[in-house]
C-alpha cells in the first residue's frame, strides 16, 4: 500500500459504496455516509454509474467500468462483514487499514463499542478533514496512526487503549491482497496476541485466479492509452490465498474458521444481478473466532 500519501484506493472504495447504496441488496446493504465523504469532483463518476448510462468517451468508459465492478464487490463483502460484526456484538472493534470506512458513523449497533481505526497517518488526516463534525454513532472512535514501514501495530494499539482482556472484533477488509505473506503472518500474530476469548477476525482475501491476473495485466495499457490515472496502479497484487492456506494461518494463530465464502455466492444469495461473476468468485470473506 502507498505509505506516505492519502490512499486513492480508499476513495475508490468509498465511491463503490456510494454507488451501491440504495441500489444493491436494498434492506441488507446501506451506506448513506459514503457519498458525503466524497468531494464534489469524486461524486461526478458516482452519479454517472448510478445512472446506469455508460459514457461514450473511452477514458470515461474505463473509469465507469472499474467503479461499476467495485460497487458489486463492496455490496457483497460489506453485507457479509456487517452481519458477522453484528452477530458477535463485541464492544471493541479494530479496523485494519480503515481508509474511508464509515461504520462508526453509520452503524447504531456500535453504540456501546470503542472503534479503533488503524491506517497510515496521511490517510487518517485526509479522512478527518472529510468527516468534519459528523455525528458519531459508535460509543467512541480512536484513530491509530501507523506507518506500517516503521511502526509497531502492537505498540500503537496499546498506546491507543486497546484492552487485550476484552473480546475484540477485527476487520481486515480489502488489504490482504496488497501485502506479502510475511506481512500478513506478522499482522495475524499481533491480532492473535491481542485477542481475548470471544474475539472475531473477519478477513477479505483473493483466491488464485488466472482470469483476474490476466485481466489486471490487460487493463494497464488501456489506462495509459486513455491518459487516465489507474487508481490501483501503485498497489499491486502481492499475494493470493486458497481457503486451505487461509485456514492454516488462522489455525496457527488460535482462530477457528466459522465461515469462508466467495462473493459470487453472496451475490446469488442476495439475488443480485452482477456483471462480473468470475471476479466476485475469486474474492472471499472468512470469519474466524478465537478458540
Amino acid at each position: 500500500m502507498a505509505e506516505r500519501k492519502a490512499s486513492r484506493t480508499a476513495v475508490l472504495v468509498c465511491q463503490g459504496r456510494a454507488v451501491a447504496d440504495g441500489r444493491m441488496a436494498v434492506g441488507r446493504f446501506s451506506d448513506p455516509v459514503a457519498v458525503e465523504l466524497l468531494t464534489a469532483p469524486e461524486r461526478v463518476l458516482v452519479e454517472q454509474v448510478r445512472s446506469g448510462v455508460a459514457p461514450q468517451v473511452f477514458g470515461d468508459r474505463i473509469e465507469y467500468g472499474l467503479l461499476s465492478g467495485v460497487s458489486e464487490t463492496l455490496a457483497t463483502r460489506t453485507v457479509t462483514i456487517d452481519d458477522a460484526l453484528r452477530d458477535r456484538g463485541n464492544t471493541q472493534l479494530v479496523i485494519l487499514g480503515a481508509g474511508l470506512d464509515a461504520r462508526a458513523w453509520r452503524m447504531k449497533e456500535l453504540a456501546d463499542a470503542t472503534v479503533f481505526e488503524v491506517d497510515q497517518p496521511a490517510s487518517q488526516q485526509d479522512k478527518r478533514q472529510r468527516l468534519g463534525e459528523r455525528t458519531l454513532l459508535a460509543g467512541s472512535v480512536r484513530f491509530v496512526p501507523v506507518d506500517f514501514a516503521t511502526d509497531s501495530l502492537d505498540a500503537a494499539l496499546a498506546a491507543a487503549g486497546h484492552d487485550t482482556t476484552r473480546a475484540t472484533t477485527w476487520i481486515w477488509e480489502g488489504v490482504v491482497n496488497y501485502l506479502t505473506r510475511e506481512q500478513i503472518a506478522a499482522t495475524a500474530a499481533v491480532v492473535a496476541a491481542r485477542s481475548a476469548p470471544g474475539s472475531r477476525f473477519i478477513i477479505t482475501y483473493p483466491a488464485p485466479s488466472v482470469r483476474n491476473t490476466l485481466g489486471r495485466r490487460i487493463v494497464r495499457p488501456l489506462w495509459a492509452l486513455a491518459r487516465r490515472q489507474n487508481p490501483i496502479a501503485d498497489e499491486p497484487m502481492r499475494s493470493t490465498w486458497t481457503p486451505e492456506r487461509m485456514r492454516e494461518l488462522l489455525d496457527a494463530n488460535g482462530f477457528e474458521v466459522v465461515t469462508d465464502i466467495d462473493q459470487l455466492t453472496v451475490a446469488q444469495e442476495l439475488d443480485l444481478a452482477v456483471e462480473r461473476g468470475p471476479f466476485l468468485r475469486s474474492g472471499r470473506i472468512v470469519v474466524a473466532d478465537r478458540i
